[in-house]
């Protein structure tokens, strides 16, 4: 998972890079169709930043509560976490003797 973030991560700034360097090609266009669509590609780029720092805030936030929730309660934790698999074991079992 820690991968997928990662990889998720470096394709959001490889995008911006891309912008970035897109708006700066097409700095001495006069254009007004280009200038707008310059401030509209500034303005998406800004509200990405803004919505992937709150979505990383709140992932850290519930990773925290997570952390401290079992650790407080750590024999409820792992019971939970033992029926979760019995559970998903029970599931794929059932699927694989369909097939």
């Amino acid at each position: 998972m820690n991968e997928k973030i990662q990889t998720s991560s470096s394709d959001q700034g490889q995008l911006a890079e891309h912008a970035h360097a897109l708006m700066a090609a097409t700095s001495d266009v006069a254009d007004e169709t280009v200038a707008t669509a310059r401030k509209r590609l500034a303005a998406a780029l800004e509200s990405a930043k803004a919505m992937a720092g709150k979505v990383r805030e709140k992932a850290v936030a519930g990773a925290k509560a997570t952390d401290e929730a079992v650790h407080e309660h750590p024999y409820q934790a792992i019971a939970i976490g033992v029926g979760v698999g019995v559970l998903a074991g029970y599931l794929l079992g059932r699927r694989g003797s369909r097939n």
